[in-house]
């Protein structure tokens, strides 16, 4: 019996799907999995939850097809809160702007308009 005919086999896919059906549920566990550990990392003092985060989000929306959906759906109905996931997921996230834009948004939020510094700061280092 030849390599080529083992293939043909139907025993043989319904065992390959069936790991792949196997590997695609670890993946997405693991996905949902590093998903709450960076949501919980993210509100704890440090800074090590934002990139747990968008890990899992990666691992969970290449794995999962209703993750995706999902995740458009909020995209269209939330496109200002997520705009700064979507920039994180891209294939060369730009980490810093991401960063300097969470920043002036906390800082709008938390601060009254008198009291805020970073555009100020921002102001008189380009000078």
């Amino acid at each position: 019996m030849s390599v080529a005919s083992l293939r043909n086999l139907p025993q043989l896919r319904a065992g390959l799907s069936f790991s792949r059906r196997v590997g695609r549920w670890l993946a997405i566990g693991a996905g949902y999995t590093l998903i709450v550990v960076g949501a919980v990392g993210a509100v704890l003092p440090g800074h090590l939850g934002a990139p747990l985060l968008a890990l899992g989000l990666v691992v969970a929306l290449r794995a999962s097809f209703r993750a995706r959906r999902q995740f458009v759906d909020l995209q269209h109905r939330h496109p200002r809160v997520l705009f700064p996931v979507r920039r994180l997921l891209r294939r060369e996230p730009e980490i810093a702007p991401v960063a300097w834009q969470m920043a002036l948004r906390a800082e709008r939020v938390a601060l009254p308009r008198g009291m805020r510094f970073l555009v100020r700061t921002r102001r008189r280092l380009r000078r």
